[in-house]
């Protein structure tokens, strides 16, 4: 009975001597990723993205969602927009509930010219966030560049019903009717931009065509 007892004594003092070692590697980890997020801020400041990206790249996890953000965000500010995506999709792969990774996503993407992947990401966005007033309004401003008037129409409808007084969403609103010939309802959202913006040029020249 004896030796059992030295037997897990010594189990006992393993394990703890384990843990404390576990617990100091984990906090050695912990201030090492701190001071490299800390040196990246620094680095952006000063535009050395290069300087940024590898201390960020010698204490790089796979699996952490905050490093892959991070090294997406500063790829893409040094213009290396290839290898900012793959970033951004670990990030979003990770955190797939995540909007913020997928807003930046779309950086690197529209810097490409990839039109396809900027949508993807807004439908993703609107599917986890029906009411995303920045992404209602981007997607509008993609249909009403494709001259596809009735479906921008939609999107810019849920800006305004969100935020009635917001001067960029009743303009394209106004200009959105016009196109689809509601002369009546472009005239009132213009003279609603007005009181946003007195004098404003673009409600004046609409307010001028319709007449």
């Amino acid at each position: 009975m004896e030796t059992l007892k030295k037997i897990l004594s010594k189990i006992t003092i393993i394990f703890i001597i384990g843990l404390i070692t576990s617990f100091s590697a984990l906090s050695q980890d912990t201030k090492a990723l701190q001071k490299a997020f800390e040196d990246s801020y620094n680095y952006e400041t000063k535009g050395e993205y290069s300087k940024a990206i590898d201390g960020l790249k010698k204490v790089y996890d796979e699996k952490s969602y905050e490093t892959n953000l991070r090294l997406g965000w500063l790829f893409y500010m040094s213009g290396l927009f290839t290898e900012s995506a793959p970033y951004y999709q670990k990030a979003i792969n990770l955190k797939p509930y995540s909007i913020e990774a997928r807003l930046g996503s779309v950086y690197p993407a529209s810097a490409l010219g990839n039109w396809e992947q900027v949508k993807k990401q807004y439908f993703e966005i609107i599917k986890i966030d029906p009411q995303n007033s920045l992404v209602n309004y981007r997607m509008g401003l993609i249909y009403y560049g494709k001259e596809d008037y009735t479906k921008a129409k939609t999107y810019f409808e849920k800006v305004i019903n969100l935020y009635p007084f917001d001067y960029d969403s009743i303009i394209m609103y106004a200009w959105t009717n016009y196109k689809l010939k509601n002369f009546r309802e472009a005239k009132i959202l213009f003279n609603k931009a007005l009181l946003m913006k007195p004098n404003d040029e673009s409600a004046t020249q609409g307010l001028e065509l319709i007449k």
